[in-house]
């Protein structure tokens, strides 16, 4: 059966892809996709299927989903895997044992490797193994038993440099997305906000960063202060949940008056704020660097906006001008 064949290459190439003393997330990953499939492909192999090939799952094969996993001494079977509970290998086993969680004792002959990867693992005496021992705890090997290859320790950190690299990138895309979107519906929806950007950056930049920090550091500091007062505790977990939103509106705000400073006579304000964007962004990628550009331009911003919605309400409306009085011919 093709599936059951699938199923078995899956388990001897991810039991042969560990190198230099640690198993990396793609084997544990492989792995255990591979319980799913062997469980799957156990369950539709037939008997009829089962004597078809070599390549294909067969009754030699043992597999135990939860309990107690146990080749009897004078029993062979081919490859032995165990989900969870406790194992016990007294007989032959001609490829690889397997063991997610659970205790293991072997005592029989294991012609290729053993993989344990949670739970305590016994090397009995007499015990054979063609192959390496890879474990997550130390094990303890008796005298008198044998391990041809390496014993090694399985990574429970399942590579975290790499994840941590990934989750990273996956946040610096989702925050890209998220401030672009942002801004453009801002642009859009309250285009008056250009020009009065465009007078507080190029009017007031020393007192956009003094306002964007004083709004910055103070309004923590304000929402602890309500959150220590028992009748004010709402409010200052009010201010603290919309730190978030107003910060990256700060942020975007920040991106626009930077693009605005860069591209002084364009026309576009969409065109501006892509380019402030599309620089920090750039910049995000970069470790600690990012970090402190998204501040600055937090704090940029958040003066900018104060700037412009002070000067927006200080400045007097036009006075409307008086039609003169009709003349009345006397």
């Amino acid at each position: 059966m093709p599936f059951a064949f699938e199923a078995r290459l899956c388990l001897e190439l991810s039991l042969d892809s560990y190198e230099g003393g640690v198993v990396s997330a793609k084997v544990v990953r492989f792995v255990l996709v591979l319980g799913a499939m062997l469980v799957v492909g156990a369950v539709l192999a037939s008997p009829a299927s089962a004597d078809s090939g070599s390549d294909e799952l067969t009754d030699r094969d043992q597999i135990v989903m939860n309990g107690r996993l146990v080749v009897a001494q004078g029993d062979t079977v081919d490859s032995a895997v165990l989900f969870h509970g406790s194992a016990a290998i007294d007989g032959t086993v001609t490829k690889s044992v397997v063991v997610f969680d659970g205790p293991t004792e072997i005592s029989g002959h294991v012609q290729q490797d053993v993989f344990v990867f949670n739970g305590p693992v016994t090397v009995r005496s007499g015990a054979q193994i063609d192959g390496d021992l890879v474990t997550s705890e130390s094990p303890t090997v008796e005298s008198g038993a044998t391990v041809s290859g390496q014993q090694q320790r399985i990574s429970t950190r399942f590579d975290a440099g790499a994840v941590g690299v990934a989750s990273r990138f996956a946040w610096w895309l989702g925050y890209s997305v998220s401030t672009l979107i942002l801004g453009l519906l801002i642009l859009l929806f309250a285009p008056g906000l250009d020009p009065s950007i465009v007078r507080a950056v190029r009017e007031r930049l020393g007192a956009d960063i003094g306002f964007g920090a004083l709004v910055f550091f103070l309004l923590p500091i304000v929402a602890v202060m309500f959150l220590v007062i028992v009748v004010a505790i709402p409010l200052g977990l009010f201010i603290l949940l919309a730190l978030a939103l107003l910060y990256t509106v700060g942020y975007v705000a920040g991106a626009h008056a930077i693009g605005r400073l860069l591209l002084k006579t364009t026309p576009s304000r969409f065109l501006a704020f892509l380019l402030g964007w599309a620089i920090l962004r750039i910049l995000g990628l970069i470790p600690v660097v990012g970090g402190l550009a998204w501040v600055l331009a937090s704090i940029f911003g958040l003066g900018v906006l104060w700037v412009a919605s002070r000067r927006a309400a200080g400045e007097p409306t036009p006075d409307r001008a008086i039609p003169p009085a009709p003349i009345t011919s006397g």
